[in-house]
Parts: structure tokens; sequence; C-alpha cells
């Protein structure tokens, strides 16, 4: 486990009298009703997006019209170490959009004024990024559809990335490296909460895609002090979410993660994200590309600004999707009930996962080279992260007998999801843990 010096100490103590002012958290073993009403709204949002900023293929205006109208709610831009606020133009024909970029954003009808051009000696003439600020003041809707400033901040140890995206952020954060992957990770989650105490600004830092090139292990990341937050599934076709043989999948190590903070280290409900990290805007439906449309949070929110998402997120009050849509998750009266908004002739599986107290904590290495093995996340006992209760049907109901840790759900749909990341992916709802 990391060192706690006195400045790391000071620091929480700070984060924890902001947050607390700030932010009206829920612990999991509360009550929970998470329902549409007059107060509260779904609201469907990406936290994980790249334009031409950094290595996306198109401009941050398109981009935000796609998921406006995709009825999307809520769209963070997270390019990397970048953000949205200076004056930069670019070659308009040689970046990664091309002239597909260039003739699409000419043909959106747009005001006459937006796209600015200017000659360049021996060159295709350059093209004017918009700032953040320019996109917003053009697309947002008050209520209806918000843009956030956000950031990848994309950072890594040796050879492995290690990326995290910041949502709601109006300074740039610098990567700050490590000795290790697990430093590396909390000095950035430092430097975020840092801000976040010292600006007031509602900031969320999440780890993305620990499967990218395997680089984050569950070890490693469920003793990040100050994190909530990690991808339990991300949309680009190269972070590997399933797993393979010597490798857990994100799912398995979410559960790993939990199991660990709640009984023996201490630390609060890890939270999982889905999300597209979309690159990729101009190709047809291709398993190839990120694309985007693939993963998004559904928050429930009594208003459409980044300080009340933020502060639903960090009370749990959301759940993660790839395609299925529900109407209500309720914890009470010892019953966790999910109640799926069905579609015609779609079919849902609810699995209850959790673990209980008591459980075998045995692991062995998932290699027998041990230089390897410190990169690979354990094996462990089929006791931590267990398939409590199975439920087909639109409604779900899990009735708790008092030795569970937590207990989440994923709701699977009978149909495929239309543009996977990975082959074979159904459409699927990640319900956040919870505890009796």
């Amino acid at each position: 486990m990391p060192h706690e010096s006195a400045a790391m100490k000071l620091l929480l103590t700070i984060l924890a009298i902001t947050v607390i002012s700030t932010v009206n958290s829920v612990t999991a073993s509360d009550d929970v009703r998470l329902t549409a009403d007059d107060d509260y709204r779904w609201c469907k949002g990406n936290m994980h997006t790249h334009s031409l900023w950094s290595d996306g293929d198109d401009y941050p205006e398109m981009i935000a019209k796609w998921y406006l109208e995709h009825e999307y709610q809520f769209l963070v831009f997270t390019d990397h170490n970048t953000l949205l606020n200076k004056e930069r133009w670019i070659n308009s024909v040689d970046n990664k959009g091309g002239d597909t970029a260039l003739r699409k954003l000419q043909a959106a009808g747009l005001p006459k004024s937006w796209i600015e051009m200017r000659d360049v000696k021996g060159d295709a003439p350059e093209i004017r990024l918009k700032t953040f600020d320019e996109v917003f003041e053009l697309l947002a809707i008050p209520q209806n559809f918000l843009l956030i400033q956000g950031e990848e901040v994309s950072d890594r140890f040796g050879r492995l990335p290690v990326h995290m995206c910041v949502t709601n952020t109006s300074t740039l954060l610098t990567p700050l490296g490590g000795d290790s992957v697990a430093q590396v990770m909390q000095r950035n989650v430092d430097a975020a909460l840092s801000h976040r105490a010292r600006t007031g600004e509602a900031a969320l830092i999440h780890l993305n895609h620990p499967n990218f090139n395997y680089a984050v292990t569950a070890e490693q990341l469920m003793q990040i002090v100050g994190e909530k937050f990690f991808e339990v599934y991300n949309g680009h076709p190269a972070v590997e979410n399933v797993g393979d043989e010597q490798h857990a999948s994100t799912d398995r190590m979410w559960d790993i993660i939990n199991t660990w903070r709640l009984s023996r280290l201490d630390l609060p409900v890890m939270y999982g994200l889905a999300t597209d990290d979309c690159h990729s805007y101009h190709t047809s439906t291709s398993i190839k590309d990120s694309q985007p449309g693939r993963g998004w949070v559904m928050v429930l929110s009594e208003s459409l600004t980044p300080e009340a998402l933020v502060q639903s997120l960090e009370a749990g009050q959301f759940y993660s999707s790839s395609g299925v849509t529900l109407k209500s998750v309720t914890k009470e009266d010892n019953e966790f009930t999910i109640v799926i908004d069905a579609e015609p002739d779609v079919t849902y599986t609810t699995d209850f996962i959790g673990t209980r107290h008591g459980f075998d904590d045995t692991s062995t290495p998932a290699s027998d080279d041990p230089k390897d093995a410190d990169k690979m996340t354990r094996k462990y006992s089929d006791e931590v992260g267990s398939v409590l209760k199975s439920v087909t049907g639109s409604t779900a109901t899990y009735e708790f007998s008092g030795d569970e840790i937590y207990v989440r759900a994923l709701v699977t749909s009978s149909r495929t999801h239309p543009n996977p990341g990975e082959p074979g992916e159904m459409e699927q709802a990640w319900v956040q843990p919870v505890q009796p």
C-alpha cells in the first residue's frame, strides 16, 4: 500500500471538508431510490471523447452535434493532455480527419462566418480549431444539452499507458509520472483532488481502460486513495474489456477491487463507468474503429450542470450502459430491485453479483513467470464476485441475507450490440454496488 505522508493526510482532510460542503454523497449501505420524478431526471452522457485537438478525427463542433442529434444530454471533451482553450490552426487536409472531415464541416449548415481558413504558402490552407467556449456557445442548450471541458491525463510507467480522465476542469493537469503504476495513478489523483480543493471546481477523475496494454491490475487500482471511478466498459476495440486466459476482465477486476476495498482496505466503494473513448467519426459501423455511441452513463440528476452531475455520480446515482435502459434502481426494506425499460421481443437476464463475508481470500499468480505475474491481476476464488442470483424478466429483485460485503447487478439483453467494440458483445447495463 502507498505510504500516507503527512502532506497526503493534510490534503485528504482539506478534500474531505470541501466534498462534505459541496457534495451530498451517500454511502453504499444507504437506501437507494433511483427513479425519475418531478425533481430528478435521467441524463445520458459520454465522459471520454477525442477530437482533432488530439488524436480524434473530427472537429469538436461536429462531435458535439453528433451527440446532440443522438439524444445525449451531456458530453465531456477529454483530449490527451490538452484543453480546448487556446488559438490553434491545423492543416485543413493533412490531419487525421482529412478532406472527409472538412467536407462534412462545410456541409453542416453552421453560421456563415464559423469556418476560418488562412492560406499557407506552398501548402493546403490552415483551419482554426474552435475552442470549447465557442462550441459551447454554438450548441449547448440550457437544461437540454451540456458540454463539459475535461482532459485525458495521459501518463505512463515505462511502456505501460496510465490514462485518467478529468471531468470539469478549467486548468490543464500535467501528467506527473511515478516509480510504479500505482504511484503514477496516486500522484495524478492527488493532483486532481488538490486542484478541486484549491479551486472549488467539482472536478471528477477516473481511471481509463485498465486493460489497455494490460497496464493496470486490480491490486494496483484497489489501493488508490481518492479514486472512486474506473471504466468497466470502454468502447475502443483495443482496450481488452473481456481480458483473456491470463488477464482478468474489467468486470472481474471490479469485483476483486471492491471486495478488498470494502473488507480489507477500509476504502470506499469503486464505481464502474461506461464510455465511448471515441476517436473515429467517419467510418461505417466497424469493430476495428473506436466509434461513438457504444457506452454511456445514465445519471439521475436534479439539474443539467457540471456540479449537479458530478454530485450525482459521486453519490452513486447512476448506472452504466451499452444499450439497456433502466426505469429504476431501488435498495430498501432489505431488497435490491432493478426495473428495466423493456423493449418488444427482447429478453433480459439480471445477475446479482457480490462477495460474502468469510470468503476464501487466497489467490495465485496468473503466470508462472514472476516478472509477468507482477503485471497481471491474480487469480482469486470463485467466492469473490460470485453470481448470487439470476433473474429473467423486466423486473429483478434480490433479497439480502445480511452477510454480503456488497452486491451489484449486471443486466444482459438478448440483443447483440449494434456496433460493438469487441466481437459477441450483447447490450448490457451495469448497476453500481450497494451494501446491506
